[in-house]
């Protein structure tokens, strides 16, 4: 690639298959993303539960986002489930509670986007869901120091580690938490739901609260 300025012309793609209005809202933006969550999954579209996690470390500032996939819906919030130990987004959300999720469903022509405190959820909280994991999974949890160079940089190394794992727990039914793996919680302050629409005037709501437990305020954006 030489060094001209590249230019990529606009899609030419219209939204057009839906719009989205006040009064289709939930009051709840819990219960409001449950239910485009649940169209996403019967549409279907490929991942309904991929995610990008955002977070920003203090005092630089600097920003640093990547795809999760999203486990949990409870009254409270997102969760999402990770290594807190040696993790990038560990070492940005010690420094900075606040991060962000953002859902995009193509075929549906929806976003969601959600900005939030975060908070830990429980080590019971987290083992009941670590149980639900394949063997395997369990196992690569132990066998990553995520985010952390790997050896000589070969698969093979990456690899080793894992077959170290596996060794260690064979015939070990119930694998044990790996210390600094677990949950995370996103307690939402701000919810927009985001419609595609034709020529770019998309429907765009947002839902705010000035703290939890505080009424949502819900007001049309523009595009």
């Amino acid at each position: 690639m030489n060094k001209e300025r590249l230019i990529f012309a606009p899609t030419t793609k219209q939204y057009t298959r839906a719009s989205l209005t006040r009064a289709s809202l939930s009051p709840d933006p819990l219960l409001q993303f449950h239910k485009w969550y649940s169209e996403a999954v019967a549409f279907p579209e490929p991942i309904p539960e991929s995610c990008t996690f955002a977070t920003a470390q203090l005092p630089s500032g600097r920003v640093s986002a990547r795809v999760v996939l999203f486990k949990e819906l409870d009254s409270r919030g997102f969760i999402v489930y990770s290594n807190w130990a040696t993790s990038k987004k560990n070492r940005d959300v010690r420094s900075n509670p606040h991060a962000a999720m953002t859902f995009f469903w193509k075929g549906l022509e929806r976003q969601v986007r959600v900005e939030g405190r975060t908070e830990f959820i429980t080590h019971e909280e987290s083992l009941t869901y670590f149980r639900t994991r394949p063997r395997e999974s369990r196992i690569g949890a132990w066998a990553s120091p995520q985010s952390q160079a790997v050896g000589d940089g070969s698969r093979e190394a990456l690899l080793a580690l894992v077959s170290e794992q596996t060794a260690k727990f064979d015939g070990v039914e119930d694998i044990p938490l790996p210390e600094g793996w677990g949950g995370l919680r996103i307690v939402p302050d701000e919810i927009e739901f985001w419609q595609g629409g034709e020529f770019r005037i998309h429907d765009r709501f947002s839902y705010t609260r000035e703290n939890e437990g505080a009424q949502w305020e819900i007001r049309r954006l523009a595009p």
